[in-house]
């Protein structure tokens, strides 16, 4: 069981912004997994604090009630999350997303002009218990797709979040291996998108997703690491010159 609180384990996070150990594409980082809203509206968060692929970054996930996604970034499209979902959003590069903590258990986000996102996290048995198993699991369990399909239907029925699968396929292609090692319950949330309010916290009608990744419903906010398989184009150029290098 921790006590440590949402805030404080953002801030140790930020302070040694490390990596795991390997050869596939590694980020590190914090956010909200998912937040669906009573409109039909969704969000999420992600402010990847160390990349293997390319600078720091944050990210705003946001669908319409009508299902289209747009992935807004403070980094290159090429180089953050549309790289693995951009097939099925629409990514745009911003100038910036501000992360701000009012107190140990509320955040706010800011998105220019176009979105102001409120939100309180808490603690349950239930996340307690899961973040105490990421605490002790070791690295080749995150990396086992064993585990993490085990774990996925667990988190499932103990969090009461709909589908969740920690282990599968991008739109894109790439396999991702999603580590939330801290989570936390979003008890309370309030966003305004380009002058809409988005309306109180609320599950969709149908679960949505990207590819294998489910969107949970109800809100999640993680402290974890992701992994990706490389982009297929990447695999096949790699091979195609090292096959060039052999035939010199």
């Amino acid at each position: 069981m921790t006590t440590t609180t949402p805030r404080q384990a953002v801030e140790a996070l930020q302070a040694n912004p490390s990596l795991p150990e390997g050869d596939d594409e590694r980020f590190t980082g914090y956010g909200v997994m998912g937040m669906p809203f009573a409109s039909g509206h969704y969000l999420a968060l992600r402010d990847m604090v160390a990349s293997s692929v390319g600078p720091a970054y944050r990210a705003i996930w946001f669908r319409d009630p009508g299902g289209r996604w747009t992935i807004h970034t403070t980094g290159p499209t090429e180089l953050t999350c549309p790289r693995y979902f951009g097939s099925v959003a629409t990514g745009t590069r911003v100038p910036g997303i501000d992360v701000s903590w009012s107190d140990d258990h509320t955040l706010e986000v800011t998105l220019g002009d176009d979105l102001t996102w409120r939100i309180e996290l808490g603690a349950t048995p239930a996340t307690r218990m899961m973040t105490g198993m990421g605490g002790v699991l070791p690295e080749a369990g995150w990396n086992s797709n064993a585990v993490l399909g085990a774990m996925g239907p667990m988190a499932r029925t103990m969090l009461h979040t709909g589908r969740i699968r920690l282990r599968g396929a991008t739109p894109n292609g790439p396999h991702f291996k999603a580590a939330p090692l801290k989570i936390w319950r979003v008890v309370d949330s309030a966003a305004t998108y380009r002058g809409e309010d988005l309306g109180a916290p609320a599950s969709l009608d149908e679960q949505t997703r990207l590819g294998d990744f489910w969107l949970p419903q109800r809100g999640v906010f993680f402290v974890g690491r992701a992994r990706f398989t490389p982009p297929i184009e990447q695999i096949d150029s790699g091979a195609s010159a090292a096959g060039a290098r052999m035939g010199q």
